[in-house]
């Protein structure tokens, strides 16, 4: 490589890092103690992919995409799921509206709420199955199929789901297909005192912080392009497709607890997912290429929902992340 295509990628670099910490700082005016949290979120969204955060209420993450779509200019929209929201309250109907020339009456599309940049949809298992897979298409596809006529939706398109873990009463778990459809899975933990401190001070005051917008469009998909041309060692991806293949039960490299807790291990999209991730914390701290510790620390929020356990591990209530860490320490770097 000539010095001159070294500078200019080392250029490149330092642009992506000032823009990442310029939109980190700025998400960090509004959320306090969920740095891991904000990281992942910006991970995914450079990665092209959707984002499932599963935490208790109160702890900020409806705050969190708010305050992603006011750092970037794009438009945001909601849906809280309930279990009587149909697929059509999400994308949309044809409706019969009055020509106001003719005097006459037609069929009109009229968008519903999915026709948004950054998307949240709060407690995303409140609603019935039916409804969850009016997403799969727009989250794969980027758009949505209304009778005949099949609706592009405009780039970047980012899904972020909220799901609560206590109340299960009442909630239809997410099905592995569209589970499978999330880049990661994100678990919001509660805040230490020093962040609760903060977050008081910056909560009941008379003046509250407000983001800037930091990051246009066309700058975010020039930044997703470029994650994409980070180069990655032949060794490192090996790597990650030997971790895949440990969490599966049946493969020559299965962990024990593999074997006696996973009905099925992770989807292909889990490699994909940390090849991606590890490209972004890469370019994070610097680096223009991919090293093995940043395949291990992206590894959990790719890999936790994709392992679907069998009856043995749901019944002693094995976390999948315990399967992952084992996974990690009986993994060689190198074989």
């Amino acid at each position: 490589m000539s010095e001159i295509a070294q500078a200019d990628i080392e250029q490149m670099v330092d642009g992506f890092c000032e823009d990442l910490r310029t939109l980190r700082t700025e998400i960090s005016k509004m959320i306090v103690g969920q740095d891991q949290i904000i990281e992942g979120v910006i991970m995914t969204l450079l990665g092209g992919g959707h984002a499932l955060l599963e935490g208790v209420p109160g702890l900020g993450k409806t705050m969190l995409v708010r305050t992603l779509a006011d750092c970037i200019d794009a438009k945001f929209s909601r849906i809280q799921f309930t279990p009587d929201l149909m697929p059509a309250d999400i994308v949309g109907t044809n409706m019969i509206v009055e020509d106001e020339q003719g005097g006459g009456r037609q069929f009109q599309f009229q968008a519903g709420p999915i026709f948004a940049n950054i998307l949240l949809t709060d407690e995303i298992n409140r609603a019935t199955p039916k409804t969850q897979s009016a997403l799969l298409e727009a989250m794969q596809e980027g758009s949505v199929t209304v009778g005949k006529t099949t609706y592009e939706l405009d780039k970047p398109f980012f899904v972020l789901a909220t799901q609560n873990p206590l109340e299960m009463e009442g909630t239809y778990p997410l099905p592995e297909a569209q589970l499978d459809r999330f880049f990661f899975k994100l678990k919001v933990g509660f805040p230490d005192r020093e962040a609760l401190h903060a977050i008081m001070e910056r909560t009941t005051s008379e003046e509250s912080p407000h983001p800037q917008k930091v990051v246009d469009k066309q700058r975010l998909k020039v930044m997703k392009q470029f994650v994409r041309r980070v180069p990655i060692a032949h060794n490192v991806q090996d790597y990650a497709i030997r971790v895949l293949q440990a969490t599966h039960p049946d493969t020559a490299s299965s962990t024990d607890m593999a074997k006696k807790y996973v009905r099925y291990g992770a989807s292909p999209r889990g490699v994909q997912t940390m090849l991606l991730a590890g490209k972004i914390r890469a370019l994070l701290h610097g680096r223009y290429a991919v090293a093995i510790d940043d395949i291990k620390d992206v590894s959990m929020p790719a890999l936790r929902h994709r392992i679907l356990l069998n009856f043995e591990g749901e019944a002693e209530g094995v976390d999948p992340d315990t399967i992952i860490a084992d996974t990690l320490e009986r993994t060689p770097e190198a074989i």
